[in-house]
């Protein structure tokens, strides 16, 4: 059953440091002003590359980052906030989104195939899965903590899930995380299959079923990164549409995770530092855009 509190700990936020609290909150604000700075610039046409969005789903990389430190990272297609999240340049992407030669994958591969080398984050082909059984070899073979990263409807895809039994048997270091929105662009998963993936097609492997409240995701995580492989289904909320900028008209959101981790910030007395990250952030983040904006003009003309 999908529930905003589904595992959490009582308390559990309370028992970090400020400062990490603070940085993780500017890390999901990073993600979210990024994307709906996308919106906003994307509908008037000023740029038209296919966008994939994570509005809603903002705290899932930004917890991750903060708790498990990969050598490779393999995300799909909705990856602009795993991109900010391990600390990708801004400047690469909002280049890559424009399709100039700037950009993080050359201006080619656009929203869909985020790729840095600096931060160990391998572009996507575009297939659904098929970075799972490419982290599964990439760990496999080097023994290196490995972070791979899927969709519920991915997660059903039988490369996925072969790639799921193997690494259960042969355990090499890798972190299967699901990003669980329901949704497998417009289809729910009570339609899609009657199973559940941390239930059925886990093979033995260390699993756990979450919310995407991210001190709880830091939290299982760290307990499980010397675990692996292992595998996380962190169920989430997409407000954006699978793809393109308006908001999902399927169904509505039954959380947002940003409202409640602001309303958390404020419960542990860090309202006026929170405030004043999330201002600080949407700044930067206009600000960024503003000027790659101008580099695009003034190169067309």
């Amino acid at each position: 059953m999908r529930t905003k509190g589904l595992g959490a700990i009582e308390n559990l936020s309370g028992s970090y440091p400020k400062e990490t609290s603070l940085e993780l909150f500017r890390r999901i604000c990073l993600n979210r002003y990024f994307d709906l700075k996308v919106t906003e610039l994307y509908d008037p046409k000023l740029f038209d590359c296919p966008v994939y969005l994570g509005v809603g789903e903002e705290t899932i990389t930004a917890a991750l980052s903060m708790s498990f430190r990969p050598e490779r990272i393999f995300g799909q297609h909705r990856c602009h906030g795993l991109y900010l999240s391990y600390g990708g340049p801004i400047n690469p992407l909002i280049d890559e989104l424009l399709g100039m030669s700037t950009g993080c994958a050359g201006g080619m591969g656009g929203s869909a195939s985020i790729h840095c080398p600096e931060i160990g984050m391998m572009g996507h082909d575009g297939l659904m899965g098929s970075q799972i059984p490419i982290a599964g070899g990439y760990a496999m073979a080097t023994k290196n903590k490995t972070l791979a990263i899927m969709g519920d409807a991915s997660a059903e895809e039988d490369y996925v899930l072969g790639e799921l039994a193997f690494s259960a048997t042969k355990k090499p270091p890798v972190l299967f995380v699901c990003t669980d929105n329901d949704l497998s662009c417009l289809t729910p998963v009570c339609i899609r299959r009657s199973w559940n993936m941390v239930s059925h097609a886990t093979f033995g492997m260390p699993a756990i079923e979450i919310t995407d409240d991210p001190w709880l995701i830091m939290h299982r995580v760290a307990s499980l990164s010397n675990h692996l492989p292992a595998f996380v289904n962190i169920q989430t909320c997409r407000i954006s549409s699978h793809a393109g900028t308006a908001k999902d008209r399927i169904k509505t959101p039954e959380w947002d995770r940003f409202s409640l981790v602001k309303k958390e910030m404020h419960s542990l007395g860090l309202e006026n530092d929170s405030e004043k990250i999330e201002e600080s952030v949407k700044l930067a983040v206009n600000k960024a855009w503003e000027e790659r904006l101008e580099i695009k003009w003034k190169t067309k003309k």
